[in-house]
């Protein structure tokens, strides 16, 4: 019992540091890149960079009020967990904002630079907040809530709101700046599906073969893989069948399809991505 409370406060003081750190490093590349090379952003922080354009107010206190309201409306669709860290991130990344403005300087003459580079920051910084369980308000309140009900990706949910509220900025900060704006939001998009699922990507593999101990075995042996083996019926035949189930990385797809083939041509197979595998200790390696 006292293991269990240890790991639950390690994983909590871990998880609001992430959230912390993650704040810091999206107020960096707003501050340090978008503002000082005049691009904007998607959601909310998009409407805060276009109020200091028109009026100088400051990015902090105006992402605070406008994230503190949304959130107001938003906290009942998550649990007390979560609306707990969405309150870290809004208060820690307004600090932030607040306290970095002015670091940067316009990268003359390669806007481009600026738009990947404050992509990058950004999406490394909501992806550590989104990766320890929390938002950081705005279009994530609405992105956490299209992953939920739709099975999106948060980095999907969070481009197709981004590219509205780009759409209208570009009558601010103009056309070009708009269009460095987009390639900046979208490359945030993947670098948060990055972060928040990681790079080794899995694939699931559903093998219906005439041959199942032949499969089994020269997977097992050459692939060093194991496979689930699960009993099925066919529901026009109505005989029994047995259905192999492997997870494997996303590179060893061509050596297993060759296997397959070279046993039994005709079987069936069916490949799909697998989002998130649940299992302490489990690496999904060798």
């Amino acid at each position: 019992m006292l293991n269990e409370r240890r790991k639950t406060v390690n994983r909590t003081i871990k998880d609001v540091l992430l959230v912390i750190v993650g704040s810091f490093i999206f107020a960096i590349g707003i501050n340090y890149f978008a503002i000082p090379n005049r691009l904007s952003e998607g959601g909310t922080i998009g409407i805060t960079v276009v109020t200091y354009y028109l009026f100088q107010w400051s990015p902090g206190i105006v992402n605070f009020v406008i994230n503190s309201a949304l959130l107001v409306v938003g906290y009942k669709f998550f649990d007390r967990r979560v609306t707990i860290y969405t309150v870290i991130s809004i208060i820690f990344s307004s600090l932030f904002l607040h306290f970095t403005f002015g670091w940067g300087q316009e990268i003359n003459g390669d806007t481009l630079l600026a738009a990947l580079f404050a992509g990058l920051m950004v999406g490394i910084g909501l992806g550590l907040t989104f990766r320890a369980g929390g938002t950081a308000g705005g279009a994530s309140i609405p992105a956490r809530l299209a992953n939920q009900l739709w099975g999106w990706s948060i980095g999907k949910g969070m481009l197709v709101i981004d590219i509205t509220v780009i759409a209208s900025s570009t009558f601010i900060i103009g056309q070009e700046k708009a269009m460095y704006t987009l390639i900046s939001v979208y490359v945030g998009a993947k670098v948060i599906d990055v972060v928040v699922e990681g790079t080794n990507e899995r694939t699931a593999v559903l093998i219906i073969s005439s041959f199942p101990d032949e499969v089994l075995d020269k997977v097992t042996n050459r692939m060093t893989r194991g496979i689930t083996v699960l009993e099925g019926r066919g529901g026009y035949t109505n005989r029994n069948k047995e259905v192999l189930y492997i997870v494997i990385n996303k590179q060893e797809i061509v050596q297993l399809k060759k296997i397959i083939q070279d046993i039994d041509s005709n079987a069936y197979v069916t490949v799909h991505s697998v989002q998130e595998i649940l299992r302490e200790g489990y690496k999904g390696g060798r």
